[in-house]
């Protein structure tokens, strides 16, 4: 669903494809983290055992936080998900920065943010049937078999729930932030700044980690179940 996603129409070949900030923006996101990506395993032949420079420091500081993470909501087994989410989470919060340099942030569209929870939907299940084997769907018909609809709707209100905190948060800044533009030109000189701070920054980056956080609780509480 892109909610005030305008459409730019792009001449290929004599056929006209109608892209959608959305999609645009997205490519924007993907097109800096490789970047980066590139940048940081150039430099990464200059790592020394011991940190001699600050961006060693800093990127030894960013995987060891998130492999810490990982590692208390899933046990030190399943440590290797920190590559994983390390990915989710700076795709996710590049995306609701993306909105400080006046792009339509990805996550303000469902479609972004569904295609995200729907991912961790199945590393729940998937975890799930690959630890506990025919034990993970006893689970469902658990405490009592009349239950089983209910244990359903339950695990199918994961995703839902994930895709529209994350969407629903994003959207309304973003619209706040369109309204905020439209006030009289002498209060746009500190009003935008204050509420960039707030809905980009601080809340970007909160229900950055409020998603990851809670994927790796959903996950682990599958495995904890082995």
């Amino acid at each position: 669903m892109d909610f005030g996603s305008k459409y730019i129409p792009i001449e290929i070949g004599g056929l006209t494809v109608r892209l959608s900030e959305t999609i645009i923006d997205t490519w924007i996101v993907m097109a800096v983290l490789i970047v980066l990506a590139i940048i940081v395993r150039i430099k990464l032949n200059r790592f020394t055992d011991v940190p001699q420079t600050r961006f060693q420091n800093f990127i030894e500081t960013i995987v060891e936080s998130m492999d810490n993470f990982v590692e208390s909501s899933m046990g030190v087994k399943y440590k290797y998900f920190g590559n994983w989410f390390f990915g989710v989470f700076a795709f996710i919060l590049l995306s609701n920065l993306s909105g400080l340099f006046g792009f339509r942030p990805p996550t303000a569209d469902l479609g972004t943010t569904a295609a995200l929870a729907l991912t961790t939907f199945v590393l729940i299940h998937f975890m799930g049937i690959i630890t506990g084997k025919l034990g993970y769907f006893k689970g469902y018909f658990e405490p009592i078999p009349f239950l089983l609809p209910l244990n359903i709707i339950s695990e199918i209100a994961t995703p839902v729930s994930l895709s529209f905190r994350l969407f629903g948060n994003i959207l309304g800044g973003s619209i706040i932030m369109g309204l905020v533009y439209t006030i009289p030109m002498w209060l746009r000189v500190w009003v935008p700044s204050v509420l960039h701070i707030y809905f980009d920054v601080f809340a970007g980056c909160l229900q950055t980690f409020v998603f990851v956080m809670l994927s790796m609780a959903f996950i682990g509480d599958k495995i904890s179940e082995e």
